[in-house]
Formats: C-alpha cells, sequence, structure tokens
C-alpha cells in the first residue's frame, strides 16, 4: 500500500465510507499473508529493504515448508537460518533453486541478483570453531547482495597471524569480528582500522565462559571506539547489520 492509497483509506474514514474494523482489515491484508500457522510480512522487502528472514528452531517441518511456500509465491529471495539438512531436504522437494550451506546451517533462494557495491564486508573469526557463527554472517551479507572477504583463525592466542592479514580487513568497509572465548579479537582489531567493528560473541569456549556470556561481556566493555557489539551467536544479525552499512553511500 502506498501513500495515495493509505490517503484514500483514510478519507474513507473520515467520510464514513468505511468503519475502523473494515479499515484495520484491509491494511492486514495488504502488509502480511495469513497462512494459519504465521503472518507473513510480505511487505518488509518493500519498507525495509530486505524480505523476512525464516527462524527455523521451534518450527514444525510442517510449518517452515508452509512459509516458504508463501514467499515463494511472492518471487522474493529467502533466508532459512539454523537449518537442518533434513528441512532442507523437505524445500529442496518443491524448490529446486534451493541451495544449503551447511556450515552455516542456512537455506537460501536467490530470486533477484541485487546490486552489489564495490566495497565489501570482511568477516573475521578468531578462531575454526567460530566458522559455524562467521558464516551464517556472510551468507546473509551475501544473499543480500555484498562481497564478503573471510580472513579465517586470527585470535589473539598467534596474535602475528592477525597482523599478517591486516590489509584485507582495513580495505573493508565494515567489519564482522567473530569469536568465543574471552572474546578479545574485535577490541583489537578496533583499535587498528578506521572502519565500524561489528562483534559477534560466540558460545566456543570452556566453562567460565558461560556460553558465551564473557565474550558478549568482553565486547561490550571494549575500549577501542567503534566497536559495536550484537547477541551471542547473531551471526545472522550481524550479517545483516553489515550488509546495511556496505549499502550506505
Amino acid at each position: 500500500m502506498d501513500r495515495r492509497e493509505l490517503k484514500n483509506l483514510f478519507e474513507r474514514i473520515r467520510d464514513g465510507r468505511i468503519d475502523v474494523d473494515t479499515a484495520l482489515s484491509e491494511l492486514g491484508k495488504k502488509y502480511y499473508l495469513d497462512i494459519g500457522c504465521a503472518k507473513v510480512d510480505i511487505l518488509r522487502e518493500a519498507r525495509v529493504g530486505y524480505p523476512e528472514v525464516i527462524f527455523c528452531p521451534g518450527k514444525t517441518t510442517g510449518q517452515i515448508l508452509a512459509i516458504f511456500r508463501a514467499m515463494m509465491e511472492r518471487r522474493s529471495s529467502i533466508l532459512a537460518t539454523r537449518a537442518t539438512e533434513e528441512v532442507y531436504g523437505e524445500v529442496r522437494k518443491m524448490c529446486a533453486e534451493a541451495e544449503y550451506h551447511p556450515l552455516a546451517g542456512a537455506i537460501t533462494v536467490r530470486r533477484e541478483t541485487p546490486p552489489v557495491p564495490e566495497s565489501y564486508i570482511a568477516v573475521v573469526t578468531a578462531g575454526t570453531s567460530d566458522l559455524p557463527v562467521a558464516e551464517e554472517a556472510a551468507v546473509t551479507a551475501e544473499l543480500f547482495g555484498n562481497r564478503v572477504e573471510r580472513v579465517v583463525d586470527v585470535g589473539v592466542s598467534g596474535i602475528q597471524r592477525l597482523f599478517l592479514n591486516l590489509d584485507p580487513i582495513r580495505e573493508a568497509k565494515v567489519i564482522v569480528a567473530v569469536a568465543g572465548m574471552e572474546g578479545a579479537l574485535p577490541g583489537i582489531i578496533g583499535g587498528l582500522v578506521d572502519k565500524p567493528v561489528i562483534a559477534v560473541p560466540t558460545s566456543v569456549g570452556y566453562g567460565a565462559g558461560f556460553q558465551g556470556l564473557a565474550a558478549l561481556l568482553t565486547m561490550l566493555n571494549s575500549c577501542a571506539a567503534g566497536v559495536c557489539v550484537v547477541n551471542i551467536d547473531n551471526g545472522f544479525g550481524a550479517g545483516y547489520m553489515a550488509g546495511m552499512i556496505n549499502h550506505l553511500k
């Protein structure tokens, strides 16, 4: 519904040609598709630039398939996060275009290739164990029209590895830094670059790491300016934000 249609709806309410309940019903039909188990936000891409994303945990396979089917009818690109290979097998039966990214645990369907900026996003991991979360960030950013450069296993326990790989990090427009254990990597990168750093704490680590809480607190307390933090293991949120920054002109 564009501004002209919205203005017309308000005029109909004002003139008494339509009651408020009927108007709200019309708005609902325009803004989402009710499929019973979900109300699919069919105008999200037009509203914010990116389509709705399916978070798979907690949903049955049937519910996931129903949402996929509704989004396929709208011809939008689709991203499903934290998906299993079994779910992908069912999705593939009805959508031959679907692709599975096993490390990220993501299913993607690319309908249109959006314009890709010349600038790129650097996704940097402290250790190999952080790769699943980093790949979720990378796959998200790539689906939404970004080039991603991956810099793997440059954590602080062998910090010379970071210094020897700084060029692709410094040349990025925005950096996603993924780390577990004590979570020191994003703060160190933030003190070495002039670009925004999105810090992603992971639940990788031993008992006193408290499933990523220690890394989260380290990142929140970073004394390096220009570092922002997403939630534990939230590679999707980091990739989404990095893509928005990378598309800014």
